[in-house]
């Protein structure tokens, strides 16, 4: 009789083992059922070593019999890995980085690793706690979005314990894996392609944060003195920027810096505000291109707000695809990454990394996409 509250059960030698309903099966518990010692029901369990099909058998039947759960800080603690991957998302609301979490969740599951993801909300300070806190998790890996694309000393030495992957954007002189698209050259394409339908005056709404009041002057005009700038380690928008401004020197359309939205902040509100100011004008342009989904959707506002047609009043072209661009009539064009598809190889790439540290720093780039929907139209080119 096993008594109230506790259960019976006979073990690979036909003894009973008699354990309380509240007490967790041990490994120990699991390797007398199985009929092994306990450093072989550890092997088997822990995924390492050597045993045969016969034991690996014998032991997973006693683990599932008795409810075996193993004891993953005991573990970590044997093998120095913790099985988890530690993810710093810019802003973990925004449609992009959605994208991308439900890429790293399946390559992490896939593989077997737990997920930690934390929010920096784009502000430095609140990168440093997320790394500190990722760190202090003893995460084995980390995939960063970071807000300090020239500086960021805390990835810097994050980089130095544990492996770590970029993702969006790059670190000057941070010689870590890396992947993301080639923003210049996508939105050169998707400039290129208003221009070729006849555009001339093209506004664009972009993030394009600065510190100097001439900062927006001196980049376009280096842009156009040498397009082959290297601008990889700066912020995205200020890369699109750079592929719009190469498509007008192609082109050989003039810029006109009024027409560049340089929001200075990540809010669609202040997007909205800038895109109605630019469409108010008497010479307003006839296409916007929209530097993000968060512009974009700023801008939209703008326009049906100004009473606006797209593509009879003003054409449209924004980077980053958004769910409801396709069902809104028409549909908008879009310049779209691969987010999911970015967050799966970033895993694959973090997860190669544990296992071959003495690896050489990759950067992989992935193509965009150029969707055409019907938010162009062709113009007469004036000027």
């Amino acid at each position: 009789w096993a008594g109230r509250g506790a259960t019976a059960s006979a073990d690979g030698r036909g003894r009973h083992l008699f354990m309380n309903e509240e007490r967790k099966a041990t490994i120990t518990d699991v390797a007398r059922r199985a009929g092994v010692s306990t450093a072989t029901a550890g092997r088997v369990l822990g995924g390492y070593g050597y045993s045969s099909t016969d034991m690996k058998t014998r032991v997973q039947d006693a683990a599932t019999a008795l409810g075996y759960s193993p004891n993953l800080l005991a573990r970590s603690l044997i093998t120095g890995l913790t099985r988890t991957i530690g993810f710093v998302a810019g802003d973990i609301q925004s449609p992009f980085y959605a994208k991308i979490l439900r890429g790293i969740s399946d390559a992490a599951d896939e593989a077997g690793f737990a997920l930690l993801i934390t929010n920096s909300d784009e502000t430095i300070e609140r990168e440093v706690d997320a790394i500190r806190l990722l760190r202090e998790k003893q995460v084995d890996g980390m995939i960063v979005s970071p807000c300090d694309t020239q500086r960021s000393p805390h990835l810097r030495d994050a980089a130095a314990a544990t492996p770590l992957v970029l993702i969006d954007r790059q670190v000057r002189g941070l010689d870590v894996d890396s992947i993301g698209v080639d923003n210049v050259e996508a939105v050169q394409t998707g400039i290129a392609r208003l221009i070729e339908r006849g555009h001339r005056r093209i506004g664009m709404v972009a993030e394009l944060q600065s510190t100097r009041p001439d900062e927006l002057a001196t980049f376009v005009s280096g842009i156009c003195a040498d397009p082959a700038t290297d601008v990889s380690t700066l912020y995205p928008s200020w890369q699109r920027l750079a592929g719009f401004v190469r498509a007008h020197t192609a082109a050989g359309v003039p810029v006109d810096l009024s027409l560049i939205a340089q929001v200075g902040d990540y809010s669609m509100e202040e997007a909205e505000r800038q895109a109605r100011a630019m469409l108010a004008r008497s010479d307003r342009p006839s296409a916007l291109f929209t530097a993000d989904g968060l512009m974009t959707e700023g801008t939209m506002h703008a326009i049906t707000a100004c009473g606006l047609r797209i593509p009879d009043d003003l054409s449209l072209v924004g980077f980053d695809e958004l769910d409801w661009m396709a069902f809104v009539s028409p549909g908008i064009d879009a310049i779209a990454q691969p987010r999911r598809l970015m967050g799966q190889r970033a895993t694959q790439m973090l997860i190669e990394r544990m296992d071959q540290a003495d690896l050489a720093p990759r950067k992989l780039t992935l193509a965009a996409r150029q969707i055409l929907r019907g938010s162009v139209r062709t113009v007469t080119p004036t000027g």
